[in-house]
């Protein structure tokens, strides 16, 4: 009976953070200190990014990239790129759930800490922090299920 137990026990879904770390981070600034001068407000453009990869078996690295660029007309001001990154651990899971997990769940853990090393990084760049705002994960993940099957079903 007590083996029945452990199989069963064996077979229970798992979804367990492991760690949650800034994998790089870097801040540019290519044009100061003369365009610290420049009284002229800068565009900001922000880019955010999701990546998952598997590190070993039921164990994955989950990334979210973030990169700002701020431009007065077209130097850069600063460039601020970081990717924040959390071992996740997924098993027995229905493989129809594990891209949401991926590109939803896991993110949804991984930004905040994004969101605070970015701020921290460009304030102590001697910057207003640039606060990066909420993101639905589940329609960026949406999104890009879609982009990925158009070209599929144009070649059809």
């Amino acid at each position: 009976m007590a083996d029945t137990q452990v199989t069963q026990d064996n077979q229970d879904p798992i979804f367990q953070i492991q760690r949650v770390y800034l994998k790089e981070a870097s801040l540019e600034q290519p044009n100061s200190p003369a365009i610290l001068l420049d009284p002229e407000q800068p565009t900001v453009d922000i880019q955010l990014g999701v990546n998952a990869t598997p590190v070993a078996e039921g164990v994955y690295e989950v990334m979210v990239t973030a990169t700002v660029q701020t431009k007065i007309k077209d130097k850069t001001v600063f460039l601020v790129e970081a990717t924040q990154a959390g071992i996740f651990e997924l098993r027995n899971l229905p493989p129809e759930q594990m891209g949401p997990i991926m590109g939803i769940a896991c993110p949804q853990i991984v930004y905040p800490y994004l969101r605070g090393n970015v701020a921290d990084l460009i304030q102590r760049g001697g910057f207003p922090p640039v606060h990066l705002s909420e993101i639905n994960f589940q329609a960026m993940y949406e999104q890009q299920q879609a982009a990925q099957a158009a070209p599929a079903e144009a070649t059809a």
